[in-house]
């Protein structure tokens, strides 16, 4: 049975955990060969009423009804990768999840990014279980409190790192992750969520209040 050691963070109205996925020779492998897999596309999101290109380069990939809404824009799930199907298993076994859909992000460079948001879509239904796992270059992920400014977290994201977002934490905070002046490789990132079909049609929480998923 797959186990892991978690580093939970001291957050209010959050649960937030860190742990180590896998080592740096490991991850390298995982990078390079979800690199070569992914069908990579270029994003086009809806902001407020125009669209524009995303920051970063992406693939939606799931089981076939894993359809999905965000940023104005609907995604149909590419098929799953030799590579995503083998990290998915490992992830829902060790998160006791049963994940039916991953987003893949690639960074290419510090100038890529992700806004702040909530991953809050109706698709996930209330209080999702969020993991997100990483690989290539360290980045600078945080987290921010909807209503108290002065509730964040910081963190550095290592290659091989897997973050757990659960509870409370997309009702109560934002994360993203920012841009940055230092040269920095590239980095994959794959955020494994369980979309359900039979939550369509609930209300979300508001969308985020800079840029959606820029």
């Amino acid at each position: 049975m797959l186990s892991i050691q978690w580093q939970r963070f001291e957050l209010p109205d959050a649960d937030v955990r860190l742990a180590q996925f896998c080592d740096t020779r490991a991850a390298q492998r995982w990078f390079e060969q979800l690199h070569t897999e992914v069908p990579w596309e270029r994003h086009r999101l809806k902001l407020f009423g125009r669209e524009i290109d995303a920051p970063r380069l992406s693939c939606w990939i799931g089981d076939r009804d894993a359809v999905y809404t965000y940023s104005g824009t609907r995604f149909v799930p590419h098929a799953w990768t030799p590579a995503c199907a083998q990290l998915r298993s490992r992830v829902n076994a060790l998160c006791s999840e049963r994940y039916n859909s991953v987003l893949c992000n690639l960074y290419r460079s510090g100038l890529d990014s992700m806004g702040w948001h909530s991953d809050n879509e109706p698709e996930l239904g209330p209080r999702p279980t969020i993991a997100s796992l990483s690989f290539g270059a360290s980045r600078r992920f945080r987290l921010r409190h909807r209503r108290d400014p002065t509730l964040r977290l910081e963190l550095e994201l290592p290659s091989g790192s897997l973050l757990l977002m659960a509870g409370a934490t997309q009702e109560n905070y934002r994360h993203d992750l920012p841009k940055t002046a230092r040269k920095v490789d590239a980095r994959i990132n794959l955020t494994f969520r369980a979309v359900g079909t039979g939550l369509r049609g609930r209300r979300a929480h508001p969308k985020p209040d800079i840029d959606g998923r820029d």
